[in-house]
């Protein structure tokens, strides 16, 4: 086969390669899109025939309204906030799990760690009733110590796995410099290892962050009172509320989204290299 021949096989494969690539960005983003432009519309060319992704005349005020609703800013406010404590407190202690998994040796360790990483094979439907019965016990039911408690261990058995994964990556003849000049594991721990583990960081961060956001069917079994309502829980209801209202649903729905971009685009850079390490390691 000739130079030639070989350049065009190339360029014809890469050519096909791109061309999925762009299909299936296309299925994926245009539902997005499509939400996003019948937030931007009147409520009289919501659903019109054929559907009109680009909204003529453009309002605004769909989100102004939306906002406004039922107290809607202050639902939003609850899942900032069980959001980002679940996701500090998650990334706390998964890590120094992980760095206990990766640096020290102690008698059933590896079996303490698969003990874990059944928490991943186990569909959290499964474990809602169980769930329900320890926050009654506990005195969590309708509070937001309920859902955070349970939002970070749900996610302790993930961020641990990638965060082993990373931390063994790490030489440990940096941690041995360190300790010949007397540092503890818990200051080695503090600034060396979570320091170069950015990348692991960032993605354990993403999915924690995402997982409590969205997280709905907890939110709603546990939590009664309105004022402690969170936004699945609020545009859920917000949707049954005004059924024919497809406008303000879907600018409440691109409102939701805004923090899950915010939190993605400051950690995307380390994202693609975090996850790599997190699953071919450990």
């Amino acid at each position: 086969m000739s130079q030639s021949t070989k350049n065009r096989a190339h360029l014809g494969a890469n050519a096909a390669r791109y061309a999925a690539l762009i299909v299936g960005a296309a299925v994926m983003m245009t539902p997005f899109l499509y939400m996003l432009s019948t937030s931007f519309k009147a409520q009289q060319y919501v659903l019109t025939t054929p559907p009109q992704f680009i909204p003529n005349p453009v309002t605004a005020s769909n989100y102004s309204a939306a906002w406004q609703y039922n107290h809607f800013g202050r639902y939003f406010a609850n899942s900032i906030l069980v959001a980002v404590v679940s996701t500090a407190l998650s990334l706390a202690i998964s890590s120094m799990m992980a760095y206990g998994f990766a640096r020290f040796r102690f008698a059933g360790r590896e079996l303490m760690f698969r003990i874990l990483l059944l928490g991943l094979m186990i569909p959290a439907m499964m474990l809602v009733v169980p769930q329900f019965v320890l926050a009654k016990y506990l005195g969590l039911l309708d509070s937001y110590g309920g859902l955070i408690v349970f939002y970070v261990g749900s996610s302790l058995a993930l961020n641990t796995f990638l965060l082993r994964g990373f931390f063994e990556s790490i030489p440990t003849e940096l941690e041995q410099a360190m300790e010949v000049d007397g540092a503890r594991a818990f200051t080695r721990y503090w600034r060396l290892i979570l320091p170069l583990s950015k990348p692991a960081l960032a993605t354990a961060t993403i999915f924690t962050f995402l997982a409590a956001w969205d997280e709905y069917v907890w939110a709603l079994t546990i939590i009664n009172s309105p004022e402690k309502r969170t936004l699945p829980l609020a545009i859920q209801l917000f949707h049954g509320e005004n059924q024919t209202l497809w406008g303000l649903v879907f600018a409440a729905s691109a409102i939701a989204v805004v923090p899950v971009l915010v939190v993605f685009l400051v950690f995307q850079r380390y994202f693609v290299q975090g996850l790599t390490a997190g699953a071919l390691k450990g």
